[in-house]
């Protein structure tokens, strides 16, 4: 498999927008882009005014393409920073691809996946996280996750970053005073007690922001929830309620479901992904035990479970089920209700009981809020930092640990010089978030590649 090509001074050209609706865009952008649009319709471009839009035609010779309009964005006025155009032409597959070959003919190159973004950030229009977050918005499939993308684009990891990079600074300031004029003893920039406190504050804020990654990967992927218990409980009746619809197959034979169901919905914009699993019994069959394993691993990956039961189970199944799901959020459900509502003794399991039948709907409202308020997602403000980029996620790790060996060393009395380069080691790390320090052309590539062409 060859090289990526690295991104140079070239201009290139795609199209923004998915095939096969009504009008298509095609952007251009680098430093031919004026002349190679001019040389393609009816109108010159290297003299035009910045974002302004004008109507012309594109002609192929003597053969008409289509009339089309365009935006114009000089540089360093756009998207990218660079001279970029934009082409709003029709949305025939045959126009666009005419379009494109006259482009590429006149001295365009294709773009690579990404590689818009990665010339805004090239170009000092957006730092590393915001160029991430333009990935995110446009994945983004609810009002959670959009939330989160449109904060992290307009900069709040950015300026979290930059407040505790800056007590980095003079924390670090301060240690190099003090090995530079170790000699005199007499001065005493500050005491280590004072640095060791500022450390404490500086690792509070970092925790929190690591902390936060748990929620921001549920709001960003969706919160897994699985739906577990014995055969023939309604366990793939409720799946289909709850999704409105008919996803999973529903029989009175036991033992259907023999491998994991997901799929997704909303409550309240909070995405959540239920996982439909085979029923746990005491089997001989093979398949079948294969699905009551995956259905122990649905278990381990969930942060909600739903315990579905129509017959009161026995008090050892209750400490099973509880430890089963240690650290996640369990509720319990007696299903068919319609059939007989028994007041059963839940002594053995301190959770509440949610009582409901999923072939007729009876109290799915119920199940749905007590869902979202097991998901305990916090309320999110336009301030607020969630981490949501496992990447991010990683250096925010690395830089905790290299802080807490600077409170150790403080703690320890080591010399200013061993402490200032682990202090150096948390500034790498955070500015790696960023891309504030030297990034290598290999992470860039691998970031922007999965990005969609055209963006």
């Amino acid at each position: 498999m060859g090289e990526k090509k690295v991104i140079g001074n070239e201009t290139i050209c795609a199209l923004a927008t998915p095939v096969g609706g009504a009008l298509a865009i095609i952007r251009i952008s680098g430093p031919r882009t004026f002349e190679i649009v001019s040389s393609i319709t009816e109108k010159k471009f290297e003299e035009t005014k910045s974002h302004t839009i004008h109507f012309t035609q594109i002609s192929n010779g003597s053969e008409f393409i289509d009339e089309v309009l365009i935006s114009v964005f000089r540089a360093p006025h756009s998207y990218t920073g660079e001279d970029s155009i934009e082409i709003s032409c029709h949305g025939s597959s045959y126009i666009i691809n005419n379009i494109l070959e006259l482009l590429t003919g006149h001295g365009c190159r294709m773009a690579l996946p990404g590689e818009y973004t990665q010339r805004a950030f090239l170009n000092g229009k957006m730092d590393l996280s915001q160029a991430e977050a333009v990935a995110d918005l446009i994945a983004s499939t609810n009002r959670a996750s959009h939330h989160v993308a449109m904060s992290q684009m307009r900069g709040n990891i950015s300026t979290t970053l930059s407040q505790l990079r800056d007590q980095l600074l003079h924390l670090t300031t301060l240690l190099e005073l003090e090995l530079d004029f170790a000699d005199h003893e007499e001065l005493e920039f500050a005491d280590r007690t004072e640095l060791l406190e500022l450390t404490k504050k500086i690792e509070i804020h970092i925790e929190k922001l690591i902390q936060s990654f748990q929620t921001g990967q549920a709001l960003k992927s969706g919160i897994p929830v699985a739906i577990v218990g014995k055969t023939n409980v309604g366990k793939s009746t409720l799946l289909n309620r709850l999704l409105k619809d008919d996803r999973a197959i529903v029989s009175d034979i036991h033992g259907t479901t023999r491998d994991t169901i997901e799929d997704t919905m909303l409550i309240r914009g909070v995405q959540f992904r239920f996982i439909d699993t085979a029923g746990l019994r005491q089997t001989t069959d093979e398949v079948e035990q294969i699905g009551i394993q995956r259905t122990y691993a649905a278990i381990e990956k969930a942060r909600i479970v739903l315990w579905l039961f129509d017959k009161e189970p026995s008090e050892e199944e209750f400490l099973d089920m509880q430890s089963r799901c240690e650290g996640k959020k369990l509720l319990v459900i007696q299903n068919k209700v319609d059939l007989i509502d028994t007041n059963y003794n839940l002594s053995s399991i301190n959770s509440k009981l949610i009582k409901l039948s999923a072939k007729h709907g009876t109290n799915i409202e119920q199940l749905e809020q007590a869902i979202y308020e097991a998901a305990n997602i916090p309320a999110l403000n336009d301030s607020d930092t969630i981490v949501t980029n496992a990447r991010h996620y990683e250096a925010l790790c690395n830089a905790l640990t290299s802080l807490q060996r600077v409170e150790q060393g403080l703690s320890s009395n080591l010399p200013c010089d061993l402490i200032a380069e682990d202090l150096r080691l948390v500034l790498s790390s955070l500015g790696e978030i960023t891309g504030g320090t030297i990034t290598s052309q290999e992470t860039l590539n691998n970031i922007f590649s999965h990005f969609c062409v055209g963006k």
